[in-house]
């Protein structure tokens, strides 16, 4: 949670810059002010709404059964209504796909089907959130039935991003997150997630998920850590921010190295630090996120907190 919140830090201030703009002027570290004028350590609507639904998860009984997506609701209402869960309490960088499914919440529109579902709403909003759904036991389990797991990670993905694409993207980032924890490499567990998904994808998966894996082909066969930063795409679109987060936990062997290549890469810069930073942290962990990082980061106290009863919640 520190190294989703950290990344997500280092990008906030560069949001919407480019690549160029980047390679100009590189962000060695935390930055003050700049495109959301928020002081240095400021985390945005990635790291809120982690931590919305990991206090849902962290709730008695919500890493076993299935969780109690009304309280994420009302958490992720609370967070865009009343500044819940954020940084500064101020509530900022709302998503388009992200603000359509509150206000649809707001309405009554039952959780799982209140993201949008059409081709064109498959912004990287569910996939930034979805890093705590790795320790519920559904994907804790052993063996992993990928069924089960999917049905899980649709379910919580759709409360904002209701397309089969979305929950995809998160599928497999959460595949990846499943090896870390189990202490892999990150070139073990991304090829562990080959190795799982293909099979399940291309055997056992039903439409209308069997028919969007090709959008993630250079994930799944394996290209991807190769390809040139020019093939690297940073959008907000869920498929290039899964890529680019992938890309640098696979270029590069540390923490501070995975995040500062992600922000760097341009555009959607907090997203793409955020969804890394996750990855980084359950690879190298708290004590490899720079120490003045950490020292800088708002509310980590109140994350760490957090962090631990997640942890309880998942040994109890």
């Amino acid at each position: 949670m520190l190294g989703l919140a950290v990344g997500d830090a280092l990008g906030v201030p560069v949001e919407f810059a480019s690549r160029e703009a980047r390679r100009r002027d590189p962000v060695l570290g935390l930055r003050a002010y700049g495109t959301h004028h928020q002081p240095a350590g400021t985390w945005s609507d990635d790291s809120s709404l982690t931590f919305c639904l990991t206090e849902t998860l962290a709730r008695s009984g919500g890493l076993a059964g299935a969780p109690d997506l009304a309280d994420f609701a009302r958490r992720a209402i609370n967070w865009l209504d009343n500044a819940y869960w954020t940084a500064t309490g101020e509530t900022f960088d709302v998503g388009n796909a992200t603000r359509a499914a509150i206000d649809r919440l707001r309405r009554g529109t039952p959780p799982t089907q209140a993201g949008p579902r059409s081709e064109h709403d498959n912004g990287n909003g569910a996939l930034m959130r979805i890093l705590p759904l790795a320790f519920h036991r559904a994907w804790q389990a052993a063996p992993l039935d990928l069924a089960a797991a999917w049905a899980l990670t649709e379910a919580v993905a759709c409360v904002t991003h209701g397309h089969p694409r979305s929950t995809l993207g998160c599928f497999l980032y959460l595949l990846v997150a499943r090896g870390l924890l189990q202490g892999l490499g990150p070139a073990e567990a991304y090829a562990q997630l080959r190795a799982l998904a293909n099979e399940w994808l291309q055997t056992q998966a039903k439409a209308p998920v069997f028919y969007e894996w090709p959008k993630y082909g250079r994930v799944l066969d394996g290209s991807l850590p190769m390809l040139p930063e020019s093939e690297i795409s940073s959008s907000g679109y869920v498929v290039h921010t899964l890529e680019a987060a992938l890309w640098c936990l696979l270029r590069h062997d540390n923490y501070p190295a995975t995040v500062l290549a992600a922000v760097n890469l341009g555009d959607d810069t907090d997203t793409t630090g955020a969804v890394a930073g996750g990855l980084a942290g359950l690879a190298y962990g708290e004590a490899g996120i720079p120490a003045e990082w950490r020292a800088g980061l708002a509310r980590r106290p109140d994350i760490e907190a957090l962090a631990e009863r997640l942890a309880h919640a998942a040994t109890t």
